[in-house]
């Protein structure tokens, strides 16, 4: 007869593998240290703890100097610092820039009318305190003829025609004339461009540099039909000659503040040279690539920008717009000139600061140049300039000049302005502050994220692998606390082999 108790209790019961303890799992290999110069030292167990010491703080000072080093750099990379680069490119041929000439006088008095007089006389400076005419005014002037018409149509007629003032015009050494011009309204008035971008029209070129190979004119400014000067208005001339702008076709004339004087009496050589010039957008610049709102021009500049805010000013206080102001809206009268556009104009300029900012655009085209002057006429030529054009020596000196526009070198300068510290020199240098103080890299920063998610891991599985053991301790516990009652068992079992019972004996005993 055999007891069930004794049996479950065999060397192959699962009752008794269970109470066995189970064999010890292979511990995972520890972590690699780091291989971070100096932490390995101040963390080693079998130095002294003064050379822990001395390695601790001379790792802290290192950390130190690599963070206030490396934190320079970084801000020194906020600030976004550039570089401007220079070069000179050689070209085959370049496109001729405009050339926008008017004369300093705005209108021509011989060509005043009494209804002239009576509509513009006032902004012209030609009337007295209480709108009377001055005499002599009244015999200079036409018959009187009523005609009314916008203040466009009386610039446009009062201004000096180019086919009266263009006495001679040659490019690259052939002949050209007042066609080859095209009109255009500035605060001079009537103004004239040459190569002008026009539809249907292709740019001039020039193959050659120097004197010669660019555009040569010469011009009778006719300063006896200058508006004499009583007092002084926004109109009043007090110089004889014309403005010249020299300018890219992709900008508009802005002669009263960006052109040059080119007086009579002489002959001007402007030596220009081209500069394309590239800035950078924000945060590093303050550049502008894109069209102004208004949709007035469709390359923004600087100038196109001065212009837009002007218009725009003028028509919301004044309800009309310049003559050389873009738009649909009415031309100014020569009373809104006097009283209001001119007025508001000046108003504007003082408060240009808060009211105007325009600021560069990101790519444009301007044109160095360089003036020199020799005398006209000379003694040898006055009499047959006399002859030529049927005027005195001292009306060719006090009317005619001549403006000679050309190429220095048929080459062009690019301005380019460039990051001068970009995110790879952020990283180069502190790659190299890390390798001086603390021998790291970024591998050996990868190490270290390694180094702690080994750590972290061990510790969490060290935790769970104690749950488990203290688990099986409480079954084992609650197993042997069974195992008593078979005692008892045995000593009324009769039929149990002894070496069985000896068996039973020694397990229990374990």
């Amino acid at each position: 007869h055999t007891d069930p108790d004794l049996s479950c209790r065999s060397p192959a019961s699962p009752a008794t593998a269970r109470r066995r303890p189970a064999p010890a799992a292979s511990a995972p290999p520890p972590p690699s240290r780091p291989h971070l110069h100096g932490l390995r030292q101040a963390c080693s167990p079998v130095g002294s703890p003064g050379r822990r010491a001395f390695w601790t703080l001379a790792l802290c000072v290192s950390l130190g100097l690599l963070l206030s080093w490396s934190s320079n750099r970084v801000l020194h990379w906020l600030a976004f610092p550039t570089h401007t680069c220079v070069h000179m490119e050689w070209a085959r041929q370049l496109d001729f820039p405009t050339v926008t000439i008017c004369n300093n006088n705005p209108a021509r008095l011989p060509r005043l009318t009494k209804s002239d007089l009576y509509f513009a006389g006032h902004w012209l400076g030609l009337l007295e305190a209480d709108r009377a005419a001055r005499p002599l005014v009244l015999d200079l002037l036409q018959d009187e003829r009523r005609v009314w018409f916008s203040n466009l149509e009386l610039l446009d007629r009062l201004g000096h025609q180019l086919d009266d003032m263009l006495l001679a015009c040659k490019y690259r050494g052939e002949p050209c004339g007042a066609h080859n011009f095209s009109t255009v309204f500035t605060r001079y008035g009537k103004c004239y461009m040459f190569n002008a971008d026009e539809e249907g029209k292709s740019l001039r070129t020039t193959m050659k540099g120097g004197t010669g190979n660019g555009l040569e004119i010469m011009l009778d400014i006719q300063q006896d039909e200058y508006l004499p000067v009583w007092g002084e208005t926004e109109e009043t001339a007090f110089e004889a000659g014309v403005r010249v702008q020299i300018h890219s076709q992709a900008e508009p004339p802005f002669v009263h503040e960006l052109g040059f004087g080119v007086a009579p009496g002489f002959q001007t050589f402007v030596a220009t040279q081209e500069q394309r010039l590239t800035y950078l957008p924000p945060p590093w610049g303050e550049c502008v690539s894109g069209a102004p709102d208004s949709g007035f021009f469709q390359v923004y500049s600087v100038t196109a920008c001065r212009i837009d805010c002007e218009t725009r000013y003028i028509v919301e206080n004044c309800n009309c717009r310049m003559v050389y102001m873009p738009g649909d809206s009415p031309y100014c009268t020569p009373e809104q000139y006097k009283d209001c556009a001119e007025p508001a104009l000046a108003a504007l300029s003082v408060a240009e600061g808060n009211s105007c900012v325009c600021r560069n655009p990101c790519n444009m085209t301007r044109y160095n140049k360089e003036l020199s002057m020799v005398r006209i006429p000379s003694k040898t030529s006055a009499r047959y300039l006399e002859k030529k054009f049927n005027r005195s020596e001292k009306y060719i000196t006090d009317n005619i000049l001549v403006l000679d526009v050309f190429f220095e070198a048929l080459n062009y300068e690019t301005i380019e302005q460039k990051k001068a510290y970009e995110i790879a020199g952020l990283l180069g240098d502190i790659g190299g502050q890390m390798g001086l103080f603390v021998g790291a890299s970024i591998l050996t920063i990868l190490e270290l994220f390694d180094y702690v998610y080994e750590v972290m891991k061990e510790r969490l599985l060290d935790l769970l692998r104690r749950d488990e053991e203290e688990g099986s301790q409480r079954e084992d516990v609650r197993a042997c606390d069974t195992v008593v009652n078979h005692s008892e068992t045995i000593s009324h079992t009769t039929s149990v082999p002894l070496q069985t019972a000896l068996g039973t004996l020694e397990e229990i005993a374990c």
